[in-house]
Formats: structure tokens, sequence, C-alpha cells
């Protein structure tokens, strides 16, 4: 028994308190987490799907746990506004685990869809979440998937029913907010049902000076002929511990984009999960890490194709610096019976010191014999061609370097179909490359 012996021995004695101030439906879910976490404990790196982050490390430290549900002083409205030039978005906060109900978006969506807290929700409308939650993100295959739900008292619900198409990107940020070290532990679940269309933006951001700890587990049902675009963004620091679980499940032709972008933070792993269920589903996955000093970024992914005619692009982009550690694996399964699945997985690489560490590991895992699936890894340094070419030129050594890391991330973020958040990103790259601090203008959590 390792670090998550501490997480058992309070779930044992405040068990009763942290159903207390939960939903049926979550807490129904409790002791399974409960005893698969005993019994499994947390991963070692000897786990094929840890082997580049030290779970046991990570959890180690003791964290304060606000399961009263105490009310955090911050008025995120009022003080916080993540901008993105000439993106309408409808704008929500989730302090720390807890969605934020004291104002909302004055914009409304349109009829029938729900953005809420999942406590909430949950226990007002069990038959809307029941059928969802904890179905995907299941206790019994990953440990941190089981310690959330042991410990999540709240998060938050976006449901978007049969054929609404929503206009509006819906904006979430999420606010690490404390006076002590804390540990928090967030759940989203987005449902997208037949014919729906939803673009999602998180992000994620630290108001205060203190060591975090934060679990994350996001369940996304995506319906036939449905699309969820859904871009999520990490500006925090280097105090900051992440680990997040996304689970993807999509029905037959149906579109998933997912974009995930590290810019700032101090230790983040995030797994990604994605299984296409019905045929002619398409999805792609796009990352772009930008990582110094002694930050660790570790992006694990997995894309099941389970029927016929399934499409997945998967591209990866990370530049290092100092002493900075970067890890990617990507699996792509193809079962039995998936014939005509189209697969193409990329991670590239740039090491800007001799001392960052890139670890890579695209895998192809392939049962059926009528497909098309590449992957590909590199790992490098910049171009000394190309920098000598723009140094004769008379453009200087930091410079040549920033422009030509540029133009290296600059394919992820070019997938980005919300032209406005494209730009603010190309800014927001631009400003991390040349060292200088890309926190949101009129953000005053962040000066």
């Amino acid at each position: 028994m390792g670090s998550e012996l501490q997480y058992i021995t309070l779930y044992e004695q405040c068990r009763e308190m942290i159903c207390a101030n939960s939903s049926d439906v979550m807490n129904r879910h409790r002791e399974e987490a409960f005893d698969y976490l005993r019994e499994h404990g947390f991963p070692t790196r000897k786990s094929e799907r840890y082997k580049y982050t030290d779970l046991q490390c990570l959890f180690e430290p003791d964290y304060g746990l606000n399961l009263r549900r105490l009310d955090i002083p911050v008025n995120p409205y009022d003080a916080f506004r993540c901008d993105v030039p000439n993106l309408s978005t409808s704008l929500y906060f989730v302090v720390n685990d807890a969605f934020y109900t004291h104002a909302l978006p004055k914009g409304k969506l349109p009829g029938g869809v729900i953005v809420d807290s999942l406590r909430s929700v949950s226990a007002s409308r069990p038959q809307l979440v029941t059928p969802y939650y904890a179905t995907l993100a299941r206790s019994d295959g990953d440990s941190v998937t089981a310690l959330n739900t042991m410990l999540a008292q709240d998060g938050l619900l976006v449901y978007v029913p049969r054929g609404v198409k929503i206009d509006r990107t819906i904006q979430v940020i999420n606010i690490l907010r404390s006076d002590v070290d804390l540990m928090v532990n967030r759940r989203v679940l987005i449902i997208v049902e037949e014919g729906a269309e939803a673009r999602l933006l998180f992000c994620d951001h630290t108001a205060d000076d203190r060591r975090f700890l934060s679990t994350q587990v996001i369940e996304a049902f995506v319906g036939d002929n449905a699309s969820l675009d859904l871009y999520c963004l990490e500006e925090t620091h280097y105090k900051n511990t992440r680990v997040s679980n996304l689970y993807i499940e999509q029905q037959a032709n149906s579109r998933v984009n997912h974009h995930i972008i590290t810019l700032h933070n101090g230790v983040t792993r995030n797994r990604t999960d994605v299984a296409l269920k019905g045929e002619g589903a398409e999805c792609r996955l796009n990352g772009c890490v930008i990582a110094d000093k002694n930050q660790h970024v570790d992006n694990n992914t997995l894309i099941d194709h389970q029927v016929p005619h399934g499409t997945s692009h998967e591209l990866y982009k990370y530049v290092l610096d100092d002493e900075s550690t970067g890890a990617f694996a990507g699996r792509v399964l193809v079962r039995h019976g998936a014939q005509h699945t189209v697969s193409e997985e990329v991670n590239q690489n740039l090491c800007a010191t001799e001392r960052a560490r890139m670890y890579t590991q695209p895998m192809l895992e392939i049962y059926a014999d009528d497909v098309k699936c590449s992957h590909g890894s590199t790992v490098g340094q910049l171009n000394d061609a190309a920098l000598f070419y723009m140094r004769q030129r008379g453009i200087s050594l930091r410079e040549a370097r920033t422009l030509l890391q540029l133009a290296f991330v600059n394919e992820v973020i070019d997938h980005i179909r919300l032209e406005p958040l494209r730009d603010r990103l190309h800014y927001l790259v631009e400003k991390r490359f040349r060292g200088e601090l890309s926190k949101c203008e009129g953000c005053k959590l962040c000066k």
C-alpha cells in the first residue's frame, strides 16, 4: 500500500460527509470505486499506461479538501474575463470542483440545453444523468478514475438535446482558488444527442500561489450524426499538478474534434480514450505542448475502432526547453471486423536543449485486414541550416529560434476550426515562446 492509503483512510472517516454533500446518482458508485482503489492502489511505472508519470509521487503530499462544500470567497464574473476577441461565448465558471451558481450568463442558450451543476441536476433530474454517469469512466479500469469517483461531489453537466445546434461556444473557466494547499476532484458529463452540435472551450487557471492537485474525469457521449468540438487550454503555474481522464463515446456518423493545449503548468498527465462505436464516426485529436524549466507533460491516448468505416487523425507536437520532460503514448486499436478503418497518428517533438527529455511511443494494434493505418514519431532539435540561413539575413539567434518554433507548432493550432480562438492561440503561443506572461487581458486574478 502506497500513497493511496491516506485517501482510503479519508474516505472511511468521511464517507457520510462526502455523500451528504453530493447526490444519490453520484453516491451510488462510490463504494465500487473505493473497493477498487483499496484492492489495486495507484499504478506504478511498471504499468504500461503510466510508465512515464509517477502517480505514487504525485499523490503522496497531504493536501486539504473541501468536503463540507464551503463557499470559496471569489466572484469570478467580476474578477475574471478570459477574453478571446471576436469570439462570442456563453461563459460559465467552475471554482475548484464546484459549479459557480451565484450568477449565470445573460446570453441564452437554445431551449432544452443545460449547462449546470452536475450535483444539482443529478439530484433534480436523475433520469437524465443516471444512464450516463460512470458508465464510460468505470472505476474498475483506472485508479485515478476510481479516486475521482470516490471523492467527487460536484462538477459540470452539459446536455444538448436531439437536433439542437448551438451557435455560441460554451466557455468554461476552471479556477483553482485556495488559501491553503488544496486537492480538487472535478467531474464533467457531456451529452450531445442525435443530430446535435456543440462547441466547448475549457480554460484552466490558478488564482493563488498555492500547491494544487486536481483530478478531472470527463465523460462525453456523442450521438448519431452529432458533432462535438472540445478545446482544452491549460494556463496554470509550476505548483499545479493536473491528472485528467477524458472518455469519449461516438455513435454512427458522429464527429469529434478534441484539441488540448498546454502553455503553463507544473505536472500534467492527460489520458484520452475514444471509442468509435458507430459506422462512419470520425475523430481528430490534436495536442500542443510548450514546456520549460522542470515542467512535465504526459499525454496518453487510446482510439478504439470497434466497427467498420471509422476515421481517426491524431497529431501531437511538443517543444521542450531547459530540463522539461514530455511523454506521448498513443495506441490505435482496430478490432476484428472494423474493416475500411482509416487512421493516422503523428507525434513530432523538438528538444531545445540537451537536458530536455522526450519519450514517445506510437502504437498500432490491428485485427482487420482491409484498413489504411499509419503512425510515426520524431524527436529532434531545431534545424541548424535553417538557423544559419536566417542569421545570414540579419535575424538574431533568439528571434530565429522563436520563428522556427512557432512554425513547428502552428500546424496543430491551424486545425482549430474557431477562427477567433485560433488567432488568439497564435498570439498566446508567440508570447509564451518569447518568455512573456500570456495571461488573458482583463484578468485581475492573473495580475
